[in-house]
């Protein structure tokens, strides 16, 4: 192992998950649906047991026992899967995923990125950006094609040319209040830092939805979030 590949930043999400495997570990965490059948979901394509190890892994960290100073993060987030309906569960799912994976998150951005002006782009692009900050390694060359994947079978992305093509889909619209100001959060967690209240609708890393709502008004009423100005006399979020 080179010096690049041993300091190169954790990958974590190295899997391919299909929305229904997400979806049904958002239902065991609100209480919903049994572990035991997510196992049985599991177990109808992952056939050795180190896929489905592996499997188990990113779900884990995604929603079964994500990591301490997300549980209330994602409590809440399984909370509201009782409020929304169903066409909401990809964005569930999204906003955990980039808030416990930065690499997921990192992908969602660029993909968000390069394909916001004519709405497509290489996966060949997605890896250049992608080695800059992560090497030219190929375990993270094959974790990007398979958040790639997920993100196409999550109905945010359509992949043609064998993969090597992303096409952005029409952007989910996000109305719910409550979901929208978990959305904001999960993006404050990515970023890490407070982000200006006018980027937060035009995030790159939030491609895949339209928020329909006046988001200083449901930033404002969040007990999570704060609204905060700065010196330009514009206004930025932060968590509280």
């Amino acid at each position: 192992m080179t010096n690049t590949e041993r300091n190169a930043p954790h990958i974590g999400f190295d899997r391919f998950i299909p929305l229904d495997w997400a979806a049904c570990a958002l239902r065991v965490r609100a209480g919903q649906e049994t572990a035991e059948t997510l196992e049985a979901l599991i177990g109808e394509k992952e056939r050795s047991e180190a896929s489905r190890k592996k499997t188990r892994s990113v779900l884990k960290g995604l929603w079964l026992a994500p990591r301490a100073d997300l549980t209330l993060f994602a409590d809440r987030g399984a909370e509201l899967l009782a409020d929304v309906d169903a066409s909401a569960v990809p964005a569930l799912c999204w906003g955990m995923a980039i808030s416990a994976y930065p690499f997921f998150g990192k992908v969602a951005e660029l993909t968000g990125r390069l394909t916001s002006i004519q709405g497509d782009c290489t996966s060949a692009e997605i890896h250049r950006r992608m080695a800059e900050t992560y090497g030219e390694r190929e375990t993270a060359y094959r974790a990007a094609n398979r958040i790639m994947q997920t993100q196409a079978d999550w109905g945010c992305l359509e992949r043609v040319d064998k993969g090597r093509r992303l096409i952005r889909r029409s952007p989910m619209t996000i109305s719910h209040d409550g979901l929208i100001a978990w959305l904001i959060e999960a993006v404050v967690r990515y970023t890490g830092k407070a982000m200006s209240v006018d980027h937060i609708q035009s995030a790159a890393v939030l491609y895949p939805f339209s928020i329909d709502q006046p988001v200083a008004f449901i930033i404002s009423r969040s007990s999570t979030l704060d609204l905060r100005a700065d010196g330009s006399r514009s206004q930025v979020v932060a968590i509280h």
